[in-house]
């Protein structure tokens, strides 16, 4: 069965591998797992406190959550963490996402987020999470200004699997935006997108659409993309898409351009929203330039002819009339990589952007690996746990569940997760009984 128990059983597997830089003596008391271990249950109970808590705990009753819920052998510190992890390549975790994803598209999980022609969407975007003019690291991005100071800072690419109607995303290992080892410039989240594309070719086996803003609809990433058996609706601004846009302006719909409008109530007035599509035009000037196909949607307010959204995107799919609303409908759903996994990582708990520990190596984008897995498995669970999808929803907010998690774990010890969920589920009166006993 899948559910908590499946997760932490597979972080161990991971964690037991993680490698160990540190002199071997008889002074090592913590494992690089535990360290790994004790940094996940900060992030995945949202609190700073909970291994001090747990140590309290094992002091005063013997044993902890920290070791009933995680497993976790030696209770480490968060300064123990910090020195442990900073060695830590964020490389060596990505095999969880893989696999968490792997496991929830075996069970069926991902059947729900199927859209057009069947595929998954899988929307890339990338988010600066720190930034200093002090406090630096090797991994560290620098920009250097006018008045001869230097910006440190760090990117990350954080790949989500979305669904237009969904506000759940499936976070997938992300991609650093770090200085590479033999490169002359600056890396950028373009280059990212390409390492993240070339390592995770083998999805492309799971029928993947990659969604993404306007920074990532270039030839070269295009022809990667295509390369590698992805199929792609990326936005297209005119601006950077000179060429292609000399195309269109050159015809009309005797000439290629379809146009078409659609009325729709969206419940308050009626909009108007208008497509137009060209098929087979080059994304850039030059012999053997590609071929991509082009849609711009513009919807008004049918009342007050006020603009509401207005967007252009590019598609290796043949556009017709019957496919154009869900062409759009899947590329405007890239915006959810911001809202629903960056904007809540930044803002529901987890903290993206504060600095846990910046360390001299691998420490920040380590810890940020480990939050997202956090996120994952949170996610993970509301699939694949019946007792806590059914908590979460009884909850009136994500934060009344992790206060009661923290408060609950502070005072009562638990032999298990199906335990703990139980007595929440019992404490709110909650009228499923088998799912409960159940769950595991």
């Amino acid at each position: 069965m899948l559910g908590f128990d499946w997760f932490v059983n597979e972080i161990h597997n991971v964690f037991n591998k993680l490698p160990d830089s540190r002199s071997h003596s008889p002074a090592l008391k913590y494992k690089v797992k535990d360290a790994a271990l004790g940094a996940f249950s900060l992030f995945f109970s949202q609190s700073s406190s909970f291994l001090s808590y747990q140590n309290h705990m094992k002091k005063t009753k013997g044993k902890s959550n920290a070791e009933s819920l995680f497993k976790i052998d030696a209770i480490p510190t968060p300064n123990q963490i910090r020195n442990i992890m900073d060695n830590v390549s964020p490389g060596n975790m990505y095999p969880i996402f893989s696999d968490c994803f792997n496991k929830m598209n075996s069970f069926g999980y991902l059947e729900e987020y199927r859209y057009f022609e069947n595929c998954l969407l899988l929307a890339i975007d990338g988010t600066e999470y720190f930034r200093s003019n002090k406090i630096n690291c090797e991994c560290c991005s620098k920009s250097k200004h006018k008045n001869g100071t230097i910006t440190y800072s760090h990117k990350v690419l954080t790949p989500v699997i979305t669904q237009p109607f969904s506000n759940k995303v499936i976070p997938l290992e992300p991609e650093f935006v770090t200085p590479q080892d033999g490169a002359k410039k600056q890396d950028c989240e373009l280059n990212a997108a390409k390492r993240w594309v070339r390592r995770n070719s083998h999805m492309a086996n799971e029928k993947i659409i990659i969604l993404g803003d306007d920074l990532f609809s270039r030839e070269p990433f295009c022809k990667q993309l295509l390369t590698e058996g992805f199929h792609f609706i990326l936005v297209c601004k005119p601006g950077s898409h000179k060429t292609l846009c000399q195309y269109l302006s050159g015809l009309d719909e005797h000439d290629g351009i379809t146009t078409f409008s659609i009325r729709k109530w969206n419940g308050r007035f009626h909009e108007i929203a208008t497509y137009s599509y060209c098929n087979n035009l080059p994304i850039k000037d030059g012999d053997g330039a590609l071929n991509v196909n082009w849609i711009k949607i513009s919807i008004i307010n049918e009342k007050n002819k006020k603009t509401i959204y207005e967007n252009s995107f590019v598609t290796d799919f043949v556009i017709n009339n019957q496919n154009a609303g869900k062409i759009v409908q899947a590329g405007r759903s890239r915006w959810k990589v911001e809202n629903e996994n960056n904007n809540v990582l930044k803002t529901k708990g987890y903290h993206l952007d504060h600095n846990f520990g910046h360390g001299d190596k691998y420490l920040s984008s380590t810890l940020l690996t480990l939050n997202l897995l956090a996120f994952l498995s949170h996610v993970f669970l509301e699939f694949a746990d019946a007792a806590y999808s059914l908590v979460r929803k009884e909850l009136s907010t994500i934060k009344t569940f992790f206060n009661d998690f923290r408060s609950l774990t502070k005072y009562l010890y638990f032999d298990s997760w199906t335990d703990l969920i139980k007595f929440m589920a019992e404490e709110l009166e909650l009228k499923e009984p088998d799912i409960i006993e159940n769950s595991s």
